[in-house]
């Protein structure tokens, strides 16, 4: 028996993100001879972790257009402050003419959105939160109307709470009577 050189050992690349196509559109310019068409592809990429990405892009075919979206989203990670497996706080993005509320939500409720939003909470690894779709229904700009939200939270270390506050005020009020006990001595 004979071995074949030509056999290779096939690798299969584990991938880390979870890649989903939200959109595919045909997309057409009008040339001398008629229309040219092409294929638009929406990909949102994540990690379930706290990690997303979008990305759109174009091809000659739905497969071209496909990876070279994914590579787009690649390059344009974010990394989403999430508070157990939801967001931490109330948040609006908006993106054009699409604007997007997302609240969080008690644990088991599920995410209530649809469409992009839905997609693109999921792969960032939220799991209960709620959300409402307003303005636009363009589906590029309610993708990226979600992520410019995600961007905005802020983790529970930077919260201003009265307890804050409260704490901020009381060093700020120990170091004015500091400085003043000390121009006192002076005199």
């Amino acid at each position: 028996m004979a071995k074949s050189e030509n056999h290779k050992p096939s690798f299969k690349e584990e991938k880390q993100f979870d890649e989903r196509v939200v959109n595919i559109d045909r997309v057409s310019r009008v040339v001398k001879g008629g229309r040219r068409f092409r294929f638009r592809a929406l990909v949102v990429i994540g990690d379930h972790k706290g990690t997303v990405g979008i990305g759109v892009a174009k091809g000659a075919d739905v497969t071209l257009a496909i990876a070279k979206a994914v590579d787009t989203a690649k390059k344009n990670l974010v990394k989403v402050n999430l508070y157990k497996h939801t967001i931490p706080h109330e948040v609006e993005g908006k993106v054009s003419g699409a604007r997007v509320l997302i609240k969080p939500a008690s644990s088991g409720t599920g995410i209530i959105a649809g469409g992009a939003v839905r997609v693109v909470l999921e792969v960032a690894g939220v799991s209960d939160v709620l959300s409402k779709s307003l303005g636009s229904s363009n589906k590029v700009n309610i993708a990226y109307a979600v992520l410019n939200a995600l961007e905005q939270l802020q983790p529970q270390e930077k919260w201003v709470t009265s307890q804050n506050k409260s704490a901020k005020s009381k060093k700020t009020s120990t170091k004015t009577s500091t400085k003043k006990t000390a121009k006192a001595e002076k005199k």
